[in-house]
């Protein structure tokens, strides 16, 4: 390995398995010293466990790296604050937080119940934050400032029966970019990471995704984004998926349209589409070619049997 990470003390929340525990190995492979934090949580949320964790940290050790197992959880500002201690604890300091970890309650947003609803958006989107200020607060003050590497998805554009994490995910990226304006004149960066990978997570998409990759694809990234070779990168949503690297677009206005006066509901009816029109969702495109294979399939299953 090329040491990019030498010297560094990185927190990866979600670290005892899937993606967290790729990053986690390949941080520490790359010289980082690790603090893993997870409380090995079924899918839903249940069951907590730190012996995932602790698996991991063996694994590192075994290895002649360094790590840490935390087993505290990312939805209180305690926790949170707890996993980034341990790294100052042992290590005096924090140089980058990966904030993996989550969950899931699959429901269509007409029968989601409220918990459902809580459950996720406190795990992913307060889950970042807990460990984000946190470690922002000492990033701020240490020289060399620090990387918070975000894990959102594409979910993020919309979800057809995961609002609740569609949601949290878009949280996660105005998160991202506030972290990075905010942060960036004392030398902290924050970027996402939306990664298509072959996870517990993944194995719920209701859909074929076109492009898939494992776990050890989307490692090399965060490994790039935490070293001080992406000092200058900050504000970024990233896709990574098997050989794939992309990048997301900044939002920003596309067209306008100007009245004499005040809008009224007609001259808009009149004049909207014309004008400023729509932007499509690539979500319902593919969604409609979703549909038209899936009846094409069982149009060709019926004739056959």
């Amino acid at each position: 390995m090329s040491g990019f990470l030498d010297g560094k003390a990185v927190v990866v929340t979600g670290g005892g398995g899937g993606i967290g525990r790729a990053v986690a190995l390949a941080a520490a492979a790359e010289g980082a010293r690790v603090v893993v934090a997870d409380i090995g949580v079924s899918l839903d949320g249940s069951d907590p466990t730190s012996a995932v964790a602790e698996s991991v940290v063996a694994e590192i050790t075994a290895s002649g790296g360094e790590a840490v197992a935390v087993a505290e959880s990312v939805t209180t500002l305690a926790g949170g604050s707890a996993i980034v201690k341990a790294a100052l604890e042992r290590w005096g300091r924090v140089d980058g937080v990966v904030a993996v970890a989550g969950i899931l309650r699959e429901r269509m947003l007409f029968n989601m119940s409220e918990d459902e609803w809580d459950a996720v958006v406190e795990t992913h989107l307060k889950g970042h934050f807990t460990v984000f200020r946190a470690a922002a607060a000492v990033m701020r003050e240490q020289e060399g400032g620090g990387s918070l590497v975000a894990f959102t998805s594409g979910a993020f554009a919309g979800s057809v029966a995961q609002a609740n994490y569609a949601a949290a995910k878009g949280g996660i990226v105005s998160l991202v970019r506030s972290a990075a304006a905010g942060l960036h004149r004392y030398g902290v960066t924050a970027n996402a990471v939306a990664p298509v990978a072959r996870t517990r997570m993944s194995a719920n998409v209701p859909m074929d995704l076109a492009e898939m990759g494992d776990p050890e694809d989307v490692a090399p990234l965060v490994v790039y984004l935490l070293s001080d070779r992406a000092r200058h990168v900050t504000g970024q949503v990233y896709t990574a998926v098997g050989p794939k690297i992309a990048v997301w677009n900044q939002p920003r206005e596309v067209r306008a349209v100007y009245a004499e006066g005040r809008w009224t509901p007609e001259q808009i009816a009149a004049r909207l589409d014309a004008t400023v029109g729509q932007e499509r969702m690539p979500l319902l495109d593919q969604l409609e070619e979703y549909r038209r294979a899936a009846a094409a399939k069982a149009a060709g299953e019926g004739q056959t049997s």
